[in-house]
């Protein structure tokens, strides 16, 4: 629910870190999570607790790249809209707020995590283990790639389960009573026993006639469904880094080899052990007793203050520059097994030992050599791409009046397609820059002759496009004689809609009355054998079924329906029965039903916590 956490959740290795609790760790001091604005310059106060604008940025920031990854490419055309972006910015902000509110509801009923919890739930998560064990080293290179100091993250994480506790006990007391339960099964596994009659409209059809007025009059009343949609025709020249690939030299994947040997480079890694306290004097006498031959990991486990490394004799495995605490970096050790002096921690104070020392390693060229090559024959290729992408837009703009020059200079011939509309684009042309180029109209001539030739389009960074509009058709309307036999189709069977409708209208209030048998023999329809129905079907029949009245008195109840095939159904409801319904499917109804219930509760003390709190919008609310 943290801002942090949502930024990391779009990490692959870090998505599984979310929902971990974490107590206070080495080496890192209290840093203010919650920490309000300065000034005026704040997204929202909430009961007096300020939001700042580094959260609200924070948020946006994470709930931006959610969307873009969900959205992909459609982000683009989105994030250029003032009115959207605002939106995201918004819904970021409430969900801040909401946050703020769960954690003073949790904190007024009492709800807390113990340490115990915190620390049970450190020691289980795989995120944070090695071979099965719990890895320190791990651990901070994890939190500090998220942004996190240790006792930033606990308490991110320990308001997190908090609020999870308190939502747990809203939604978790919603209940059904066994004879609710059956009441409601009983209900949605109902069965109705019905019989149809089933007017056919292809028969109907058939028997139509359309005179040449209403097939005019129809068409001069409804001329906007028989246009004829724009069409194109384009000639296309395609570039693409792919197919330019470029022999590759030794000396090239040398040279390469030489200016990026920081990239193959894994920097000193060292390895410590550390001894925690809360006090200067404990840990001076923690130094003496190492001094005088103590076992450090024995000592370790005896005093030290955190129960992470403390499980670990101390240990805090193999660290890097960039995740090893700054007092460790000051502490002065260069030798194995050297001690450090009490250090001054902002969690206490602490004693630390240097274990070993892995010296830099630079890998080999012979290790990386295929894959040097593989990568300087793409960037050998990419260059080639931009070269010849320039000529050929140069030949394009210089002849605009065809393909011909950029034809030659690109050594290929253009690709010209068949007929296609807006809504048909080829394939190979699929491509969102492509498509606005085509269908913006600054390509296309007049009175449907060429056009300009199109600059040159890039797509997906190492393909790109220039392309003309050969033949153009304008919208326009289909003469009458085109489209007559499909009006008149579809004025038959308009008509014979009509025609079955007040048939079976006609046999409804025929058989309300008690005189179905002789309209039904008037008619030569009858009805079919009865038919059960449940009430889970999806199709019209079944949901009509269910919409009938009751039968009483042993008289069937009636209406009508509309089958798939358009046909004009009488339905007679004979008799309604208890269906059963499995224990399992019983109990995933009931759970459903509870769940959504929860949801709503959950959803009112939401609102309930809103319209009871004083919240102040500050300027950052809407900064952009």
């Amino acid at each position: 629910m943290m801002d942090n956490l949502r930024a990391a959740s779009n990490h692959v290795v870090l998505k599984i870190i979310l929902g971990l609790i974490i107590l206070s760790f080495v080496l890192t001091g209290v840093g203010g999570y919650l920490t309000g604005g300065i000034g005026g310059d704040y997204a929202a106060k909430v009961n007096g607790q300020e939001i700042s604008r580094a959260q609200l940025e924070r948020a946006f920031s994470s709930e931006r790249s959610r969307q873009q990854q969900m959205l992909g490419d459609q982000f683009s055309a989105l994030a250029g809209n003032e009115g959207y972006m605002q939106q995201i910015r918004q819904q970021a902000l409430s969900q801040l707020i909401d946050e703020l509110l769960l954690d003073e509801y949790a904190k007024d009923l009492g709800l807390a995590i113990s340490d115990e919890q915190v620390k049970q739930a450190i020691f289980n998560q795989p995120a944070f283990q090695t071979n099965g064990k719990f890895d320190n080293a791990k651990y901070m290179s994890i939190i500090n790639n998220m942004g996190f100091s240790a006792d930033q993250y606990a308490e991110a994480l320990r308001k997190q389960l908090t609020t999870q506790q308190l939502i747990q006990s809203v939604t978790g007391t919603d209940f059904m009573l066994a004879n609710e339960t059956d009441s409601l099964a009983a209900l949605v596994s109902q069965q109705r026993l019905v019989r149809e009659v089933t007017i056919n409209i292809d028969a109907l059809v058939a028997k139509q006639t359309v005179t040449p007025e209403e097939i005019n009059s129809y068409y001069q009343q409804n001329k906007n469904n028989f246009m004829s949609p724009e069409q194109f025709r384009v000639s296309y020249i395609k570039l693409d880094a792919a197919s330019m690939q470029q022999p590759v030299s030794e000396s090239d994947i040398q040279s390469w080899y030489d200016q990026h040997q920081q990239s193959y480079t894994q920097p000193q890694r060292n390895r410590y052990s550390i001894i925690q306290t809360k006090t200067e004097a404990e840990a001076q006498s923690v130094l003496d007793a190492l001094k005088k031959g103590g076992d450090f990991a024995t000592l370790a486990k005896q005093k030290s203050a955190d129960p992470i490394s403390a499980r670990n004799g101390g240990d805090m495995g193999w660290l890097e520059p960039d995740t090893t605490p700054d007092e460790l970096k000051n502490a002065g050790l260069k030798e194995k097994g050297q001690l450090s002096s009490v250090i001054k921690s902002s969690v206490g104070f602490i004693v630390a030992r240097l274990d070993d020392i892995q010296p830099e390693k630079i890998k080999p060229l012979a290790e990386m050599h295929d894959e040097i090559a593989a990568t300087v024959k793409q960037e050998k290729a990419v260059d080639a791409y931009y070269k010849l992408q320039q000529k050929v837009s140069d030949a394009a703009s210089n002849d605009n009046e065809s393909l011909a020059g950029a034809e030659q200079v690109a050594g290929v011939k253009a690709v010209e397609t068949g007929w296609f509309g807006r809504d048909s684009l080829p394939a190979e042309l699929n491509f969102k820059a492509v498509q606005d180029a085509i269908f913006d109209g600054n390509l296309v001539g007049e009175n449907g002759s060429p056009g300009s030739n199109s600059d040159i389009i890039t797509v997906d960074g190492d393909r790109a496009f220039v392309l003309r509009i050969s033949q153009h058709k304008p919208e326009a309307l289909k003469p009458l004689s085109e489209v007559t036999a499909q009006i008149t189709d579809m004025l038959k069977v308009q008509k014979a809609q009509q025609e079955a409708k007040a048939q079976a209208d006609k046999l409804l209030a025929e058989l309300k009355a008690g005189k179905g048998d002789e309209a039904l023999k008037a008619a030569g329809l009858s009805f079919g054998a009865q038919q059960t129905l449940s009430r889970t079907g999806q199709d019209a029949l079944s949901q009509a079924a269910f919409a009938l009245p009751l039968p009483s008195e042993g008289k069937p109840s009636f209406g009508v329906s509309e089958d798939a095939q358009g046909n004009i159904v009488v339905m007679a409801l004979d008799k309604v029965q208890k269906g059963t319904m499995p224990d399992a499917q019983k109990q995933a109804l009931v759970q459903g039903i509870t769940q959504n219930n929860a949801q709503l509760a959950f959803a009112a003390l939401l609102s309930n916590l809103r319209k009871d709190a004083k919240i102040k919008y500050g300027a950052a609310a809407q900064a952009q």
